[in-house]
Order: structure tokens, then C-alpha cells, then sequence
């Protein structure tokens, strides 16, 4: 589920946050970081609220005084944020809340791996929210494609869909 991660989450934020000067890309990262572990065929830290609380945490004291930088990594725990909601790990107490019903991830499955018709249909409407979103945002012009690339913004004017 690579694409409804990775293109999913950046429009979320763009669409509450509505900053050109988010770095969308780290968004889109930290939102694809917990695949780690479907990869590794199992869940542990990145799929639990603690994984992006406690690096919230970090690039907070860590950027202290360095506003530029600290916009930047933001996106990084808010992906993580998101990827909790996108991939309903939220669903599972013992997960999503680790480690307060024990220590153990043993038992726990990942929520990416449920049902292949499921992520199958997830990419689609992915594809569908990138289609709208390449047009609301005007990444038609090539100008803004080489921005989203370079920078990770957004133009700071939105098109509305449909004329309006």
C-alpha cells in the first residue's frame, strides 16, 4: 500500500494545514516509515501512538531556536501521525497503545497485511486522490513539479475543482 500512504497523507495535510511551506515529502516518509515493518513481516515500535509521539518529541528540543529546520522535520511525525489513522492501527488497543497492555508485540499483527482485494482498493482510490490533487494543486505547470521535488512545497494558490 505504498501509494495510499505515500500520496494520501501529504493531501491530508496540505488540505488542514493548507501551508505552501510544508515539506511534503518528509510527510509522504513518515507516513511510508512503519512499512518497514510489513516488510520485516511483523510489527513492532512504528506502528504503536509512542513511535511518532516520542520523535514529536525530539524534533521539538531538538530544533530549539531553528524555526526553518523544525517546520521541516515536523512532517516526518506527522506522517508517522497519519499513517496510525490511514492504516486503522488506531483499531487495536494492545497495538496502538503499547506499551500500557504489555510489552510483548509477539501477538500483534500488522494492520497492512488484512485483506490483499482491501490494499487492492485502497491503491485505486489513492490514484483517484493523486488525480485530483495533481490538478488542485497545479502540478501540471512544470514549474510546480520542480518545486514539489526540490523543496517539498506546494504553490501557495490552490485551484478549485469544477470551476468554483
Amino acid at each position: 500500500m505504498l501509494l495510499w500512504f505515500a500520496v494520501v497523507a501529504p493531501v491530508i495535510v496540505a488540505e488542514v494545514f493548507r501551508s505552501p511551506l510544508v515539506d511534503y515529502r518528509l510527510v509522504a516518509l513518515g507516513a511510508l516509515l512503519p512499512l518497514v515493518e510489513v516488510v520485516a513481516g511483523r510489527v513492532f515500535v512504528l506502528h504503536t501512538l509512542a513511535a511518532p509521539v516520542v520523535l514529536l518529541t525530539v524534533v521539538m528540543l531538538a530544533t530549539t531556536g531553528r524555526r526553518l529546520l523544525r517546520r521541516r522535520l515536523l512532517g516526518i511525525p506527522i506522517g508517522l501521525f497519519l499513517h496510525l489513522v490511514l492504516d486503522g492501527t488506531f483499531t487495536s488497543a494492545e497495538l496502538f497503545w503499547w506499551p500500557l497492555f504489555g510489552l510483548s508485540f509477539a501477538d500483534l499483527t500488522v494492520p497492512e497485511a488484512d485483506g490483499v482485494a482491501v490494499r487492492l482498493a485502497l491503491e485505486v482510490v489513492a490514484i483517484g486522490v493523486a488525480a485530483v490533487a495533481w490538478r488542485r494543486y497545479g502540478l501540471d505547470d512544470p514549474a510546480a513539479r520542480e518545486r514539489l521535488v526540490r523543496s517539498g512545497h506546494l504553490p501557495s494558490t490552490v485551484r478549485t475543482i469544477g470551476g468554483r
